[in-house]
């Protein structure tokens, strides 16, 4: 397998892939949900309406406590800093840095009890001032100054990180994943026919993939119609065709997950999946994982941050690309990556320890 690393242009050296891995109910979906919430609210939050909550749950032990968020990334070239701090009903305080001889605000957004209103600094940021205070209560200021045209706005809200994980947890699989995919598939040639491709190739016994929009009238809209994968079959004599829900779980999942893969892919982006290998047979984490390390498919270094309970993944990549999960008497989550766990050689075989139990994060019974 390629090198999982790769140099971005600030110079650092960055992972393209972080696995997740614990016992059930030890927290590693909690751990890729802000990741997947922060990606929506700098980008999407704009859309809700105004009325609508922010989607945070505060933890149970804190409930009057607002969530606190705070993440860096390479963006356009340079290191940023995101800070957000919320409850459902507000954002109390956002900003956002840019590293240049160290950390300097681009813009400062803080609610002001006292007058009931945002007070919002900026530096080269480009919203007018009188609308950076209108900027509603549960939005960003990002999502909100891209809607006039801020250009960095716009470069930062663009679909950037891409998830099966909501609020609630990993989206279950339906049809309504089945239809969104092939909805996505139908408005990306170039995509469609890779995910065709490789799916074909992965001996699911699959020959090709073709969409169709097939009517499926509401009460609104007696017209509507959507779009529905259905899969091809060739045996020695003919070729025949079958709707996607009467393939295998497996092959509606891999068609699901390249959904999400592939733009991410494509842009440079991040892919933010809970319980990576659902319904996937093993020995085919490796060849979607290569997708990511292989420069000729992910030319724009996107990375990958997944919870797997297919732990043969600890064979595929290295110390500092595990994350370890588990909960401590207290029934708080605790996580940890595999390098900073003493006594780990780059040279173990981490599956074997781990399934051993020496690096804890394992069931107990």
């Amino acid at each position: 397998m390629t090198d999982w690393m790769c140099e971005v242009p600030t110079g650092e050296r960055v992972s393209k892939v972080l696995a997740v891995i614990g016992p059930n109910g030890s927290g590693k979906t909690a751990l890729l949900k802000p990741v997947a919430f922060l990606g929506w609210f700098i980008a999407q939050s704009f859309q809700s309406s105004p009325e609508a909550a922010i989607p945070v749950t505060p933890h149970f032990a804190a409930t009057d406590q607002p969530s606190e968020f705070e993440c860096e990334l390479d963006f356009d070239g340079k290191v940023w800093r995101y800070v957000l701090r919320c409850n459902q009903q507000r954002v109390i305080h956002e900003a956002l840095y840019q590293k240049r001889e160290r950390f300097s605000y681009v813009f400062v957004r803080d609610w002001d009890e006292a007058t009931s209103s945002y007070i919002v600094k900026q530096q080269d940021f480009g919203l007018a001032p009188q609308e950076a205070r209108k900027v509603r209560p549960n939005a960003s200021l990002i999502a909100t100054a891209a809607q006039y045209g801020v250009p960095l706005a716009q470069r930062m809200a663009a679909p950037y990180v891409v998830t099966n994980v909501n609020v609630f947890g990993r989206l279950p699989m339906d049809n309504g994943l089945l239809m969104a995919a092939a909805d996505h598939f139908s408005r990306s040639v170039g995509q469609h026919t890779h995910m065709e491709r490789l799916l074909a190739g992965w001996d699911l016994g699959l020959s090709g993939i073709t969409l169709e929009q097939v009517p499926a009238p509401t009460q609104d809209d007696p017209n509507r119609k959507v779009w529905m994968p259905f899969g091809k079959h060739k045996n020695k004599s003919s070729e025949f065709v079958l709707p996607f829900w009467a393939e295998s779980s497996g092959t509606q999942s891999a068609f699901v997950l390249l959904s999400r893969l592939l733009p991410a892919l494509e842009l440079g982006g991040l892919a933010v999946i809970d319980e990576f290998e659902n319904d996937l047979h093993p020995h085919m984490l490796e060849p979607i994982l290569e997708l990511f390390a292989n420069p000729a498919t992910n030319p724009h270094n996107a990375q990958i941050l997944f919870t797997c309970h297919a732990v043969e993944v600890l064979n595929l990549i290295h110390k500092s690309q595990v994350m370890l999960v588990q909960k401590n008497p207290e029934c708080e989550s605790m996580a940890c990556r595999l390098d900073a766990v003493s006594g780990v050689r780059n040279d173990d075989n981490f599956y074997a320890k781990y399934m051993a139990g020496a690096y804890g994060a394992v069931p107990e019974f």
